[in-house]
Order: C-alpha cells, then structure tokens, then sequence
C-alpha cells in the first residue's frame, strides 16, 4: 500500500517516469518495481516518512530501510539505497544536507555545509559531541544549511551554517562548523524547516526561543525589524505565544506556521482539543495576506468546522489536511505544487480537489509533506512498532531512569529498572548479571543489548545469544501497551486535581501500573489523558502516591499515618490498586507499624 498522491516539480531530481515536469493537478503514484531484489522495499514495505530537498527525495519504511532520489542520479531515475547498518529511525533533509538518526541514537549526515572534505558520504556526527555521555540522539531537524540534535538529556546540539545566527551564536566570529555545538540545555522538541535559516526550541514548560534569519518577522518576535535585527544570534524567548498547547511549528524560508491546541475547549463535549494554526513572516507565503511579525491566527471558513489532521510548510508553500479530509494550500505555485490546476500563487488559504482515497481509512492515517516545489499526501497508520521506539527511548532519558549499567569504556547507560526485571524473569539477580555483560562491551554493543529487551526484536544474533538465557520470553510487552496507545498520540497522563495539572509520563505508568494487571487504564469519556480521580487526595497523600509511582519506594522522612493509609486506598480504588498492586500498600502498613513499633519502644 505505497501509493501516494503527488503533485508539484516532477524534477530535482524527476521520479515519475513518462510525466511532465510540472504536475498541476494531484495524481495517484505508485513505486515501480523494476528490480525486484533491489527495491523489495519499494513493493512490500509500507512507507514510514518521505522527505524532499531540492538536491534528493527520501522514502523511509517502517523496516527501518530507506532509499533516496539523487540530482545527480536523476538521469538514471532510479532510487539508490541508503547504507546505514543500523535500522534507521527517522530522516531529515535541508537544501544542502542530509541526516539520518537510527534506532541506537546515532545520528548519520552528508552534505558539503556538514562535512566539507567528504560531503557525499554519511558520518556519524553524533560522536563528535565532546560529552561521551551525551551522545544518544532522541531527535534531529534540518534547517537549511544546519542540522539540530536533541539528546536524551535533552540538550540542543548545531552542526553547519551559523551565516544567520540559527546556531544561537555569533554569526560574525563563527561562521560555519564542523562539529555538533551546544547551543541550549533542558529542550523537549526542536522546530526548523529544510530551506529555513531560523529555528525554534521549546521546553517542557512551553517556552519558545528563537534564533536566525528574522528577515520577515518569522521568528514571531513582534516588534518592527529593523536592518540590524534580520539576524537574531542569541536565542531569544518569543513572547506573546498564543494560549494552548504547542504541538508543533513548522519553518520555510520567509515564514513560520504554528499548530496549537486550543485549552478553552468545551470539556463536555466528546471530541478531540479543537487545533488551530497560527503564522507569522512574509504577506505572500504566510496565509494571512499580510506582514506578520507575531504569530497570528489563520482564520478561514474552511476550517470552521474541521480540526487540523497534518500540515507542512516548504520553501513558500503550505499543505493543511483537515479532519474532513480536505486539503487546504497556500503560497508559491511556481511548478504547481499547490495541486491547483495552474501554475497561480495563492496568498490566502484555498481548499484543491483530490483524488478518491482508496484505503477507506482514517484520515488521521494520512500525511502531508511539502517539498521542495512538490508536494505529497501519503498514507502512513499508526504501527505498533512505534511502542518498540519509544520504550528504548525511556532507558535513555535520565529522569525516568532508576538504574545505570557502566560499559568496558566507562561511559553509562541509564535504564528503568521495573521494565528490567519485568523482561529479566522479575529477578534481582539477572539484572546483575546483565551488568556483567554490559561491563564487558562498548557503549554500541550496549545499546544493541538494550535494544533487544526493551523490544521483542533480535537485531544482533551473536548478543542476543548472550543474554537470551535472562530475558523473560514473554512477549507481552506489547500487548499491555496497546489498549493505552490506541488513537492517543500523546506521551504524558495528566491528572487534574485542585485546579492543577500534574504530568505522568505514560510509559512510566504503563510499566509501573499494566505489569501488575491493571492501574491507569480508565480515562475520561473523551479518550484523552486527562484523569481525574485524584481529586479528593490530600496533598500529603498525592505527594506519597506520585513519589512511589516513580521509585516504587516511600520516603524515609514521611510519617504515615491510618488516615493517609485509608485515604489513599479509597482515593485509588478506581484503578483497582489495592486488589490488583499491593505493594504500595505493603510499604505503607509496613511503614505504619514500624513508626509505631519505635513509638512504643521509646514510651517502654
């Protein structure tokens, strides 16, 4: 099931045998397998991500194989594979580079802005972090001539152009480089487009700094700009964010486009949080007919009654699918990429017919992806292999970690020490003995072992028959999972209680509450993340349940008393807890008793 609907530049490179340059109106398109054994890829696996640059295309499958497009290949007009030995988690491409990050958090990139002397093979630039401890890669966006890295400590690494200050330095003494810079700690997501020279960083509060070219206000600064501020190189906080939740910014070259999720929805209304878009930069690319510098709502009657479902912002032109299955375009049409019919630009928002979609599934299982002068709608459903992601991803991030491994090299691995001994026959003793073997390889080797507990996958035979003897057979980590990550994309639980909120993360609660049959499974009628139980809970008692929920421990300094016992086995006894997970409660009545038992001692 790989086709897609394309429209826009069949050139740079061409990739639709026997069609115009120019495709103006969108067509169904489907990979023609003329070398079976070559591009197996091509027929039988289903596409993951596509991305497009000017230079190449790129088709990422959820096998974690990718191909690519070449400019200098285009004569030949075929796809060459891409070799990587690692199974490749995402790609990301800008006008002049590439970069793949794979599974183990290594991060793979080319192009002659990145790595000058060799700009046609892929290096891993992930181990030129000086910190060896901050070498595991959650993320990577592309901008134009740069490439960002978010590691597991969440902390924002640039390589590349620094011509417009996007590295967050001084453009006039630092030009270019070579090598991955810190440019800020404590970031949970990174925003940047591949023909853009600014870029946005937010943190886990929703604060949202900025740097680059400011040029046509696309950085959202709202105020004038003059000449000298075209070039922000500090990154500086933008203010005047709209209310709601960011879900995500998108970059071009002359203007920038942000998804919120709006906090002032009707709560009893069973339906997701109403999306809405807001842009800012350039009058002729940012939907809005005129020169923002602030983002700005996008107000049409085309959305009125639609959520967003994907969008995507390239060089000067934007895709918006909606809900109701519309596709709505604005910008630059130069090669027809906006599917109108017509080489036309449109500076506001315009709705273009479609294709019929032949997969009789749901709209959310679609995407759009804006390339350069192209444009794609292709299908890609949720997989469940994306729980396999995400679990090694925990192991990676220090805060919901419990347990470090130190490898032959002394670099540490940190890990969740319930999904070990989940996985590890539930025994103390093997995850000595993992860290036996861990304490003998190096820090790739590591990984791979990680890799292959925290999912159900063999990617390295001669490890796995290493540690096979130790890890739990059981194969059921996936199906406990699935029930919690069906149609929900988010990655935290959020409690309401008192007026506040208060963020679990899901995986943590997963595998601390579902291992043990049954806790954190009811939400609200809606379907979101919201649970609100806990209301009633004392703030002494909260403080007890949220402090076991991440060490299944109890604080020494803590003094329990019956009516906190009583309070939180009536407050929790919506998730079953104290039938299904005792232990919370065993460590409180032993707790209780042993306060006791000194009480009596000194009274004695």
């Amino acid at each position: 099931m790989n086709e897609i609907i394309f429209f826009g530049a069949n050139y740079f490179p061409k990739f639709i045998i026997n069609k115009p340059e120019k495709i103006v109106k969108p067509i169904q398109f489907k990979f023609e397998n003329k070398n079976e054994n070559e591009n197996e890829e091509l027929n039988e696996k289903q596409i993951k991500q596509i991305e497009s640059s000017k230079i190449s295309l790129i088709f990422l499958f959820k096998n974690g194989k990718a191909i690519e497009y070449l400019t200098e290949n285009d004569s030949n007009q075929n796809p060459v594979k891409i070799q990587i030995e690692e199974n490749i988690q995402k790609v990301t491409v800008g006008f002049e580079n590439e970069a793949i990050l794979t599974m183990e958090g290594n991060v793979f990139a080319k192009g002659k802005r990145i790595i000058p002397q060799n700009p046609y093979k892929f290096i891993n630039i992930s181990s030129l972090i000086e910190d060896i401890n901050d070498r595991i890669i959650e993320d990577i966006v592309s901008g134009y001539k740069s490439i960002y890295l978010l590691t597991s400590n969440q902390n924002v690494y640039g390589i590349g152009s620094n011509y417009s200050g996007q590295l967050g330095l001084n453009y006039k003494s630092l030009r270019k480089t070579e090598k991955p810079i810190l440019m800020m700690k404590n970031i949970s997501k990174i925003f940047s487009g591949n023909t853009s020279f600014h870029v946005f960083l937010l943190n886990s509060n929703q604060e949202l700094f900025g740097c680059g070219s400011n040029e046509f206000g696309q950085l959202g600064l709202g105020e004038s700009i003059s000449e000298e501020e075209t070039k922000i190189q500090k990154l500086t906080k933008i203010q005047n964010i709209p209310k709601g939740k960011i879900i995500d910014i998108k970059c071009g070259y002359f203007h920038s486009i942000m998804l919120i999720e709006d906090e002032n929805q009707n709560e009893n209304q069973n339906q997701n949080p109403k999306r809405k878009l807001y842009s800012c930069g350039s009058k002729y690319k940012n939907g809005l007919n005129q020169l923002v510098n602030e983002f700005t709502e996008i107000k049409s009657s085309l959305f009125e009654n639609d959520n967003i479902v994907d969008f995507s912002v390239g060089d000067e032109h934007t895709l918006i699918l909606t809900s109701n299955s519309k596709l709505i375009v604005f910008g630059n049409n130069f090669s027809g990429q906006l599917g109108t019919g017509d080489t036309k630009d449109q500076i506001i928002p315009i709705q273009i017919e479609l294709p019929e979609l032949r997969f009789n599934e749901e709209i959310s299982n679609y995407h759009v992806l804006c390339g350069y002068e192209k444009s794609f709608l292709y299908y890609s459903p949720f997989s469940f292999s994306n729980l396999e992601e995400d679990l090694i991803k925990i192991f990676r991030r220090k805060e919901f970690c419990d347990i470090s491994f130190k490898t032959k090299n002394g670099e540490i691995i940190e890990a969740h020490k319930l999904i070990l001994k989940y996985r590890l026959n539930q025994n103390e003793n093997e995850i000595e003995k993992l860290q036996e073997i861990i304490s003998n390889k190096s820090i790739k080797e590591s990984n791979q072992i990680f890799e292959m507990i925290y999912s159900n996958r063999i990617i390295n035979s001669k490890l796995y028959s290493e540690i096979k003897e130790i890890i739990n057979s059981n194969e059921k980590i996936e199906e406990t999972m699935k029930r919690i990550y069906l149609n929900e994309n988010e990655n935290d639980f959020i409690i309401e209680r008192k007026e506040k909120q208060y963020k679990f993360p899901k995986l943590i609660l997963i595998m601390r509450s579902e291992l043990y049959r049954g806790m954190f499974l009811s939400v609200t009628n809606d379907n979101s993340n919201k649970v609100t139980d806990y209301s009633e809970l004392s703030e002494e008692s909260f403080q007890i349940f949220e402090y076991w929920i991440y060490s299944n421990q109890i604080k020494d300094e803590i003094k329990i008393t019956q009516e906190i016992i009583d309070e939180l086995e009536t407050g929790i006894d919506y998730f079953q807890l104290n039938q299904t997970n005792p232990n919370l409660f065993d460590l409180l009545i032993n707790k209780f008793n042993n306060q006791n038992y000194k009480e009596k001692c000194l009274i004695f």
